[in-house]
Formats: structure tokens, C-alpha cells, sequence
């Protein structure tokens, strides 16, 4: 009944051992716990504004990577577009190529056709020369086989001859 009706003495001694208690909390126990506590929140503290930093970094990098990745993609479609200009270049310089050369073809065959075709000509013309010579020559024969025929165109070419 003494704790729920104290009497004085018990609340000295209390008090006292409850002063000692703090006196001792208060100069060993606190300062290495508040110190402990104080450590820990600066950690807390370091360890969020590291997080931020470190969030505040992969914002600068995912936009670096985001810039660097829409550079890559322009100078990809640069190179592919000048890769198109140098195809479309060079297949325009072997159309123009083949073009003259087909040309340069064309030309030497109607030459070559024109000269065969020239060839051919004088070829049949000789032919021809040759039967017209060989016709003369058989009419001739038959002609100047008989001498009267003779005097007689002998005559004439003479006659010929002095009226020219």
C-alpha cells in the first residue's frame, strides 16, 4: 500500500536515484547517443543529397544519351542519304557510260556497214565491168569476124572521130 499512498522518505530516495539515473544518462549515456544520432542524421542527410546528386547525374546522362542518340540518328541518315547521292551518281555515270558506248557501238557498226555496203558496191561494180567487158569482147568477135563488118566500123570510128 506504500506505492499507491507513498510516504515521504519513498519519494526522497526516488527522486534522488531518478536524479542520479538522469545525472548519469545525461554525462555518459546522452552525448555519445545525441552524438550518434547527430552522425546518423548528417549520414541521412549526406546520403539523400548524394541521391539527389546522383538523380540530378542520371537526368544529365539520359539527356546526354537522348542527344547522343538523335546525333547518331542524323548522321546515320546523312551517311545514308549521301550514300543514296553517290549510288544514284553512280549509276547515272554508268547509264551515261553505256549510253556512249552503245553510241560508240552503233557508230562503228554503221561505219563498218557502209564501208562493207561500199565494198559490195565496187565489188559488183567490177563484176559488172568485167561481164560488160567479156560481152564486148564476144560481140566484137562476132562482129569482127567478117571483114566487110570490120571496114565497115573501121569507117564509121573514123568518120566519127573527124566530125568530134
Amino acid at each position: 500500500m506504500e506505492l499507491v499512498s507513498p510516504g515521504i522518505g519513498l519519494i526522497f530516495w526516488m527522486t534522488l536515484a531518478f536524479g542520479l539515473l538522469l545525472f548519469i544518462l545525461g554525462k555518459f549515456v546522452w552525448p555519445p547517443v545525441m552524438r550518434a544520432l547527430h552522425e546518423r542524421e548528417e549520414a541521412i542527410e549526406q546520403a539523400l543529397h548524394e541521391a539527389d546528386k546522383a538523380r540530378k547525374e542520371m537526368e544529365e546522362l539520359r539527356f546526354s544519351n537522348e542527344q547522343l542518340l538523335r546525333d547518331a540518328k542524323d548522321e546515320r541518315d546523312g551517311i545514308m542519304r549521301d550514300a543514296r547521292k553517290v549510288r544514284e551518281t553512280i549509276i547515272e555515270d554508268a547509264r551515261v557510260k553505256a549510253n556512249e558506248e552503245a553510241n560508240r557501238i552503233i557508230e562503228n557498226a554503221t561505219e563498218r556497214i557502209h564501208f562493207e555496203k561500199m565494198s559490195a558496191i565496187t565489188e559488183l561494180k567490177n563484176q559488172i565491168a568485167n561481164l560488160s567487158i567479156e560481152i564486148a569482147e564476144k560481140i566484137l568477135r562476132q562482129e569482127l569476124s567478117n571483114p566487110d563488118k570490120d571496114k565497115a566500123i573501121v569507117q564509121k570510128s573514123i568518120n566519127d572521130i573527124t566530125l568530134n
